[in-house]
């Protein structure tokens, strides 16, 4: 994903917090593992926690692993995701 689909989708959450306010939870949930994974990778090279580095590279996926796995969902009809148009 990239930086303006990441925001599209925030922008969606903060919009329509009221009506969805456990996605907007989840979703902070998600970029706030997602900039820890990111910002994780300088310090595990510094202090040299070679075992950090795959988990980093985890948590920044984890934004793409969620869309998809929504986008699934939504297409199976097991869960609506109304911020897809969002994307």
């Amino acid at each position: 994903m990239t930086l303006t689909q990441l925001s599209q989708v925030k922008r969606w959450m903060v919009m329509h917090s009221a009506r969805h306010p456990v996605e907007l939870a989840v979703w902070n949930v998600v970029l706030t593992i997602w900039m820890l994974g990111f910002m994780g990778v300088p310090g595990a090279l510094l202090i040299q926690a070679w075992i950090a580095l795959p988990l980093c590279l985890v948590a920044w996926l984890l934004p793409m692993a969620y869309t998809g796995g929504r986008r699934r969902l939504h297409r199976s009809g097991r869960l609506r995701c109304d911020w897809l148009t969002a994307l």
